[in-house]
């Protein structure tokens, strides 16, 4: 593959704190739009994000899902051939290394795979950045995962890298929750290409909007469960 046009997505909400950190953290000679779809914020994310050289996308529907359909959105009304080749998607709150993008890309550029999922479980995880009811449901979703669709992941983790071909022929519809299960599940019925690298993790700054909460954690568990036997 010659020099792949990249775009970036990463959905916000309320991280005006971390925000411009993860734009910042980003190989900009690596790729072409870091794309932040602003959930319906309140507090100044948006404007961070853009100070920081980012394209600001706004998105009032609420959910995960709903702001990374925003970015995709963006990028679909783009010319024909301006369509990016491949499609990551980071969280704003700065729990990811985004230096470490290149170690997403370089198996859909060397060894043509379609999805690539940083892995938390294979890589170095700070202490306590990751909740026991996190890793509980990692390991449950990604065991379902592969009893149901004999595919092996490790972790459902939200730093990942797609062709956009592949990410388009997905079909993404998932507003919340379920958004990074659907794309594994959906890779998987599909037989792509699939591949995992170790990536870095540390705690987000601020406080998290599913883990951070016992609703937040029931109602993400739940999806995820649903997500995986709904679309058997």
């Amino acid at each position: 593959m010659t020099k792949p046009i990249i775009d970036v997505i990463i959905p916000a909400y309320n991280e005006e704190k971390s925000i411009g950190l993860v734009v910042r953290d980003i190989p900009k000679k690596l790729v072409r739009d870091i794309i932040v779809c602003n959930n319906n914020s309140k507090d100044n994310t948006a404007e961070v994000a853009a100070a920081a050289g980012a394209v600001v996308v706004q998105e009032s529907r609420p959910g995960y899902g709903s702001a990374c359909l925003k970015g995709m959105e963006y990028i679909a009304a783009k010319p024909v051939i301006e369509q990016p080749d491949i499609v990551v998607f980071i969280d704003g709150d700065y729990s990811d290394y985004g230096e470490e993008m290149p170690l997403l890309i370089q198996p859909i550029a060397e060894k043509d795979a379609d999805l690539v999922i940083g892995s938390r479980a294979l890589g170095e995880t700070e202490d306590g950045a990751m909740q026991p009811q996190q890793i509980f449901g990692n390991w449950l979703a990604t065991s379902l995962i592969k009893l149901f669709y004999k595919y092996e992941f490790t972790d459902l983790g939200p730093f990942r890298a797609i062709k956009y071909d592949k990410l388009l022929a997905l079909q993404m519809n998932d507003p919340d929750f379920g958004w990074t299960v659907e794309m594994q599940v959906k890779a998987a019925k599909m037989k792509l290409r699939c591949t995992e690298v170790p990536v870095r993790y540390r705690s987000r700054i601020g406080v998290s909007k599913i883990s951070g909460t016992l609703k937040g954690t029931i109602l993400a568990g739940h999806k995820i469960l649903w997500t995986i036997f709904k679309l058997l």
